[in-house]
Order: C-alpha cells, then structure tokens, then sequence
C-alpha cells in the first residue's frame, strides 16, 4: 500500500477502493471549520470577561472569521479546479490551524479577530473542496449517500461544539477552544496525502479572476453590511457596504453574463431546481444559526447551565440530524427532493413555531422537542440541496459548485444571526424596560443591563455584592440605628436583585418567543416559495446528462 495517495481518479479503471475513508477525511476537515463557530458561542463569556471586550469587539470576533469565509470560497474553488483540489485541501488545513495557534497566543481584542479572519481564509480553502473532492472521488450512483454524510457532519458539528468547548472550559481558559483545533487539522492533513486522491479538472480554461475578484468584492460588502447595520446602527459604514455590495453584485452579473468562460455562469439560477436548493439551504441556515445563537444564551443564561452542560443539553439536534438524514436517503429516490425538502422546512418552521410557547417558567424539557425536530429537518432537508446544487455543475467545476453551495450556506447563516439577533436584542431591550418600570433602578444600571442578557445578570449580581456587603456592615456596626439602617438597605438591595435577575430572565424569554415566531413565518414563507421554485420531477440537469455521456478518460477526479 502506498504510503502517499498519488494516483488521480480519473485514471483508476474502477471506483477508488479507499473512497469511504477518503470521506471521512474530508468529513474531520468539515467538522473543524463549523465547530470553529459553534465552540466560539459557549467560549465567548470567558474571552469578553479575560479580555475585557466590548460588544463590538465581541461581534467582530465572531464575524471576523465569517467575512473571509463566505468572500473567498468562490474564487479558491475556481482555484482548486484548476489546478488542485485536495491542494486547496491541504493548504486550508494548515492556514486554519497557523490560524488557530495565532488565537492561542492572542492576548488582545485586536489579535484574536485577526486569527479569526486568518481561520476564516483557512475555512474558505477547505470547505468547497470538501464538496469537490468527495463529488470527483465517488462515482454517481453513490454521490448522494455521501453528500448526505457530509451534511450530518455538519449537523454533528453544530451541537458538537459547544461540547468540546464546554469540556476543555471546565479545566483550561477560553485558549483552549483555538488549539484543540490543531492536532485535528494535522490528523485530516497527513490523512488527507495517505487517503484522498489528487484531484483537478481534466479541461479547464483560464479562471476568470475578474469575476473572482468581483465576488470576492460584493459578498464582502454584503456580509459585512450584515453585520454592521443590525448590529452598530445603519451609519456610514453600512451604507457605504450596501452600496458597495449592491452595485458590484449588478457588475458581477453582467460580467459574468457577457465572459466567455464566466467563474460562475449565473444563467443557472433561472433552473428551478437549482434556484430552489440554493435558496432553500440560505432560509434554513438563516433558520438554524439564528436559533442556535439564541438557545445557547438562554441555556447558559437563563436556565443556568454552565458550558459543558449547554453543550450536552443541544446533542439531541446532531442525533436528529443523523435520523434525518438516514431517512432522506431512504425517501428521496422514492419520493423525490420537492417533498423530502418541503417536509424539512416545514419541520424546520414547526420547531420555531414551538419556540414561541417559551416563557419565565420553561425548563429544558420545553426545547427538547424543538431541537429533536429541527435536527430531524435539517438531515431531511440539507442533503437533497447540496445533492442538487452539485449535480448542476460539470465536472470541471465541481469546486465551484461547493463553493456556491457553501456560500448560500453562510450567506443565510449570518443573515440568520444579524436578522434574528438583532430583533432579539430589540425584544430584550423593550421587555427588560417594560418589566423594570417603577423600579429604583438607576438609569446608567438599566441602560447596561438592556445591553445583553449576560450584561442584565451582571447588574443584578452587582446588586446582590452591594446587599452582602451591606449586610456586613451591619454585623459590624457598633451603632445599634446604624445597624438597622444597613439591615434594611441590605435587605433592600437584595429584593431589588431578585427581581432583577427575575425581569432580566423574563424578558429574554419573552424575546426568545417573539423572535422564534419571526423565524417561523419566514421560514414558512420560504418554505412556500421553494415548493413552488422546486420542480415535481427529480429531472437530471443538463450538466449531469452530458457528464454521463463523457468518456472515461475525460471524466475529472
């Protein structure tokens, strides 16, 4: 056996015999970057506090990784088609993990975004050529079941995160949560040279790097114009980045509808089917980032739990996600895509819908189902997309084709957390202040604790210290009328936590309700309109009817 993989597939005369344990390489790299996320969520609280970041830096550290991200993909999959994609692969790996020890080693708000955003350009390498590696490795008959277990992983690594994060916060600082990323990405790169076979397109032109900078540009401006306006305020800088993002998106098109060999035709978004998976994989992610970040603050916030706890309590989504999943594989081919998808969505909106009944007094008991059925959605829903999205592309742009796939992915993610966290933030704000009305709450304390629910608790744990120490005053007091003065006042201070604590815990759990029923009706919304994008038939596309008729020795690996 060899020790290097060297042999590209298109030369292999039958299936590449290792080709499920080259999926699981491409599964671990997968793993990683979507847990780079998801363990920031639960790591977050220790790094503001050890830090002492302000909710800018906070947003920016969590963002920081997304910009490059959803940007790049499009012109580093052209890249890997072009030339390599388990090169793309290996070099994603090892900018992810330099990424990953720059943010051990940061001690500063600044250093951490910036070994964020280096993960992030990591993250762009790896995630398309995952998609594109795995399409050019195993034949078409098995395609789908594979794609369906990359999307697991992706629906593993979503709960699995704050798992990982939880556990190494219980014994190590928030630091702990970038290294543990790199022995992962060293284990997937030496695997990826013994286990995944050389892959690039067998005919490829010249990229066009025009309409690769153009995307780069305007996804840019977009997402962080995503960020920017729910989260700072629609000033300058966003505005400047919806402009920015607006027209080059018109530039791109019309590039890309007038170049010769385009980076991505756009002409293939006027097919149903493939209109109908791109948006249906941005709404559903919209759905579940948007979710996911404001179940893990309710969680640790409201219900207490602490890291390793939250994480333990969200495993019943990745189960789900693998039910899901094996039941689309078994329903598609019978039933196909249009109703397997349909019934994910719907099932992703019935979840948010029974969000909506959460209150003061709901325990963890009321998520249990939410989560079960999400996770169910999102394995019934996902894998038919990508499945779709990668059959639309020929087999010179299958990194291209992940790239679109993945972008749509992240592109919904953030609109999910900048759309559903900002009216989250709003709720709070206007539900702390109306549960908080007639109190002797200083202005200054109520301004902060509508910050954030992690700020709200602060404030009532400021309290509480003021009423202990109060309380010990009188213990120490010699006066017997002064001693009964700082009794009352400690007596006092600690009612006014109680019920701080208690506004703050009810008003982010009213919040949760209403933003959970804003979720529900444009989920539900984008459910209708993708049943009717999606056609009845699971029809081949043209791409995938000419790849079929394609020589052997012209197929790419």
């Amino acid at each position: 056996m060899r020790l290097v993989m060297t042999e590209p597939v298109e030369r292999m005369e039958r299936p590449y015999a290792r080709r499920w344990w080259a999926l699981l390489v491409l599964c671990l790299s997968l793993l990683i970057i979507v847990m780079a996320n998801t363990a920031l969520t639960v790591a977050a609280p220790d790094m503001t506090k050890d830090l002492g970041l302000s909710s800018a830096d906070l947003q920016w550290v969590i963002d920081g990784y997304t910009v490059p991200y959803a940007a790049l993909m499009l012109l580093l999959g052209a890249i890997g088609d072009k030339y390599s994609r388990r090169g793309a692969l290996v070099l994603g790996l090892v900018v992810f993990g330099g990424g990953a020890v720059f943010g051990y080693l940061a001690d500063s708000a600044a250093t951490v975004i910036a070994a964020r955003a280096v993960m992030g350009v990591g993250a762009a390498l790896i995630m398309p050529a995952t998609l594109s590696l795995l399409a050019a490795t195993f034949p078409r008959a098995e395609r789908a079941k594979a794609i369906t277990l990359w999307t697991a992983t992706a629906g593993l690594a979503i709960a699995a995160g704050p798992v990982v994060a939880g556990a190494l916060l219980r014994d190590h600082g928030w630091s702990s949560t970038f290294l543990i990323n790199v022995p992962v990405a060293a284990v997937a790169l030496i695997a990826a040279f013994v286990l995944v076979p050389p892959s690039k397109a067998g005919h490829h032109d010249r990229i066009d790097y025009v309409g690769g900078v153009l995307s780069v540009i305007w996804t840019a401006a977009l997402v962080y114009m995503i960020i920017e306006g729910p989260h700072f305020g629609w000033g300058a800088k966003a505005i400047g980045a919806a402009v920015v993002a607006g027209v080059g998106l018109v530039v791109f098109v019309l590039w890309e509808l007038r170049h010769p060999r385009p980076i991505l035709d756009v002409r293939r978004f006027t097919a149903r089917r493939f209109a109908g998976s791109n948006l249906a994989v941005a709404l559903f992610f919209l759905a579940v980032f948007g979710a996911f970040y404001y179940l893990t603050q309710h969680l640790q916030f409201v219900l207490g739990y602490d890291a390793l706890q939250t994480g333990v309590r969200m495993l019943p989504l990745a189960g789900a996600v693998f039910v899901g999943s094996a039941l689309t594989a078994l329903l598609t081919p019978r039933v196909g895509m249009k109703w397997t998808v349909g019934a994910g969505m719907a099932g992703g909106t019935v979840a948010l819908a029974l969000l909506t009944r959460v209150d003061a007094g709901s325990t963890y008991g009321d998520f249990v189902a939410p989560l079960i059925i999400l996770g169910l959605a999102i394995g019934l829903a996902l894998s038919p997309c990508t499945d779709a999205i990668m059959g639309a592309f020929p087999e010179s742009e299958l990194g291209v084709g992940g790239a679109v796939n993945d972008t749509s992915l992240e592109l919904g993610g953030s609109l999910g957390i900048a759309i559903l966290g900002s009216l989250l933030a709003t709720s709070y704000s206007d539900h702390l202040s109306d549960a908080t009305k007639g109190s002797k709450l200083p202005a200054s304390a109520l301004d902060t604790a509508q910050d954030s629910v992690g700020a709200g608790y602060a404030v009532a744990q400021g309290i509480g210290e003021k009423a202990h120490q109060a309380a010990a005053r009188a213990q120490q007091a010699t006066d017997p009328q002064q001693a009964a003065q700082l009794k009352q006042q400690a007596g006092e201070l600690a009612s006014g936590a109680r019920q701080m604590a208690d506004a703050v815990g009810s008003a982010f759990s009213d919040a949760v309700a209403h933003t959970s029923l804003v979720g529900a009706v444009i989920l539900g919304v984008g459910t209708v309109l993708v049943a009717v994008l999606l056609p009845r038939r699971d029809a081949a596309t043209p791409q995938e009817q000419d790849a079929e008729k394609e020589p052997a020795d012209s197929r790419t690996a």
